[in-house]
């Protein structure tokens, strides 16, 4: 039996899929200038300042505050002849408006480089020139951010910055001294604690290159690369098309650090093939959105949130992406385990394996790309810092490619990923400068340590309600927000507050990440599912309620490791880790069942409670508790079995007396 009946669709067209990504995904609406100067301009800016970080990966950074106003500089003027400042604005051209503030953007780097000296001499006496590039800086800053990221991110800077001032005249709870315009506006420009603060940091070092990483590899046909290997493996079992979706969307996922992007590339291809093999609209659109916001939990890359974690903890990164390997794989277990018991539910089949492509054909055509991320992960692992380590991969995957006709890369198309690599930074570097704002005002009035207060007291000084109240924090945070900021903010403002019940950092600081990137699948500001529905032409609100069913994994994961940190692999035995992955594999495939009403046939209502207990006692830590935990599993399957076995000798007895 299927969910609806089977349509007819077809692929969306390239122009199709950029109106959808641009619909939900503020940072892909570029202009298309049509000005043979202006793309000449805005080519040699975006090329230049790729070289400028692939040349700093071997020789070094400028000295921190030049380099990271370098980078912001650069990034502010390519904002503003790319982006118009409203819908009805110029599109195929930049405005004279938008000219001003690109110089405007320059000038504030060559004050940096030119007076650097003065400015550190100077530093808490700023003169009246620093006070108007400052103010200017700042502006700049949050007028790009609104073009860019969207009024969110951009709201919720300005309130900060009126906070700082406003403070003492705030109710008690949240108030501080307050700050004059001068203090505000010099610590954001004039120190490394505001926009130029590690979030930019990490964006001129770490995200810039891994982004032109994922650019490069994108020329090359990774995506389709994925795509096939995927349609090879599971596109045949049942549900086939859905299973394709969770694993390619989870590959691509991890490399290129936006969900949106990720459910519209991917989501195009594999939403129409789940609707023909009889997934609902809502369903399909759901199922690519759960798994494209996986990518960002999912190692070695993590959408490049790996990196700031490492910077913003002192940890190594191969230490953080080792530990994320088992909570990424159970996410995705839970996913695909929801996806298959639904197949399984309503009798939908696989494709055809001669629709299918052939595993040899598709090694033998592309299977060579994954040589550049094998080097990536053997650096990463091996002691080399990430910068080298995506700069050495980014020139391999050059190398690499030449191997066969269709991946190799012309100078065209090296240009073009030069390009492509710089603009799809723009929204991650302007939302971290933003973002810089945010922390920078929390750090100098202690809103941080107000917040952490105020959870702490909501929570009632007991573990699972501090839990219960951080989450709801991190997702109202990471709302409508790219991952990158999502954990920034959240890291900042909601982490601070399981630290001090004793719950280890880099626990915590995981912790919230997952529900900060979770925001992407709750309603009312789910963009992930709400693209799924702009290509599955599904209810968006009813895709964003399915999709966090599909993601319940996401859910239950954080709360394992947080009372079970081995999970992580933190401080334990091997055999505790083995102990505490099959006992949390266990909850998620019983939380799957539970949700679905569905293992080896339909669960009634008593059966569904008692799976979705399991799935709970197993979190728990201590042997009684997964005892528990698993004796329930237990009596769910015995019923089952029988349960199946009866229905099979009613349907053997109903076929008797048919023939007799």
């Amino acid at each position: 039996m299927k969910e609806e009946s089977v349509e007819q669709t077809t692929d969306l067209t390239e122009d199709e899929k950029k109106k959808l990504v641009e619909k939900y995904d503020s940072e892909s609406r570029f202009r298309n200038l049509n000005i043979p100067w202006m793309i000449r301009l805005v080519t040699f800016l975006s090329v230049g300042l790729a070289l400028f970080h692939l040349i700093t990966s071997f020789t070094g950074p400028l000295v921190t505050l030049k380099h990271r106003a370098l980078h912001t500089g650069v990034i502010l003027a390519l904002v503003f002849l790319l982006y118009p400042s409203r819908k009805k604005a110029p599109q195929r051209r930049a405005s004279v408006i938008d000219m001003l503030m690109a110089l405007l953007s320059f000038a504030t780097i060559i004050y940096i480089f030119v007076d650097y000296l003065g400015i550190v001499n100077r530093a808490g006496l700023p003169n009246l020139n620093d006070l108007l590039f400052s103010i200017l800086s700042v502006i700049l800053v949050l007028e790009g951010g609104r073009r860019v990221v969207g009024n969110g991110l951009t709201i919720l800077s300005a309130l900060f910055l009126l906070y700082a001032y406003f403070g003492p005249y705030l109710p008690r709870i949240i108030a501080h001294r307050g700050y004059s315009i001068e203090d505000i506006a010099t610590y954001m420009y004039l120190t490394t604690e505001g926009i130029f603060g590690t979030a930019i940091g990490v964006s001129a070092t770490y995200i810039f290159l891994f982004v032109l990483f994922g650019a490069f590899l994108n020329r090359t046909g990774m995506g389709q690369l994925f795509n096939d290997a995927a349609m090879s493996i599971s596109g045949h079992t049942s549900g086939g098309p859905a299973k394709v979706a969770v694993i390619s969307s989870g590959f691509l996922g991890s490399i290129n650090g936006s969900a949106i992007a990720n459910v519209v590339t991917t989501g195009s291809f594999t939403i129409p093939l789940m609707k023909r093999t009889g997934y609902s609209k809502n369903f399909s659109g759901a199922v690519e959105a759960a798994a494209s916001v996986g990518g960002q939990v999912l190692p070695p890359v993590m959408g490049a949130t790996a990196f700031i974690m490492a910077e913003t903890l002192g940890m190594p990164y191969a230490e953080i992406a080792l530990a994320a390997i088992l909570p990424g794989v159970l996410y995705y277990m839970g996913v695909i385990t929801v996806v298959h018991l639904r197949a399984k539910k309503r009798g939908l089949k696989g494709l055809s394996r001669e629709e299918l492509p052939k595993m040899k054909q598709v090694l033998k055509e592309r299977g060579h790309l994954l040589i550049p991320l094998a080097i990536l992960i053997y650096m990463l692992f091996g002691g080399f810092t990430p910068i080298y380590a995506a700069a050495w991969a980014i020139i391999s995957t050059v190398v690499i490619a030449a191997f066969r006709v269709k991946t190799r890369l012309t100078i065209k198309k090296i240009i073009g990923a030069l390009e492509e690599g710089t603009r799809s930074a723009l929204g991650v570097a302007m939302a971290c400068a933003m973002v810089g704002i945010i922390v920078g005002v929390a750090s100098l009035t202690g809103f941080g340590l107000k917040m952490t207060t105020a959870i702490l007291i909501l929570g009632n000084h007991t573990l699972i309600l501090t839990l219960f109240f951080t989450m709801i924090a991190s997702i109202i945070l990471g709302m409508g927000m790219p991952s990158i900021p999502t954990y920034i903010i959240t890291s900042s403002m909601a982490a601070p507050a399981l630290i001090q019940f004793g719950v280890e950092p880099f626990v915590s600081h995981m912790f919230v990440f997952y529900f900060g990137i979770l925001a992407n699948l709750t309603p009312p500001v789910a963009l992930a599912a709400f693209a799924g529905a702009g290509i599955s032409g599904g209810d968006p609100n009813r895709t964003g309620f399915i999709s966090l069913k599909l993601a319940a994994a996401g859910i239950l994961v954080p709360y394992i490791f947080v009372y079970s940190p081995e999970l992580l692999m933190q401080g334990t035995s091997v055999v505790g880790i083995i102990w505490v992955a099959i006992t949390a594999a266990l909850g998620i495939i019983a939380l799957g069942a539970g949700l679905e009403g569905y293992l080896m046939g339909t669960m009634y209502w008593l059966l569904r409670i008692l799976s979705i207990g399991g799935a709970v006692t197993l979190v728990i830590p201590g042997l009684i508790t997964d005892m528990f935990g698993i004796g329930l599993l237990i009596v769910v399957i015995i019923v089952q079995l029988f349960n199946k076995k009866r229905t099979v000798l009613v349907e053997d007895n109903a076929s008797e007396y048919k023939l007799s």
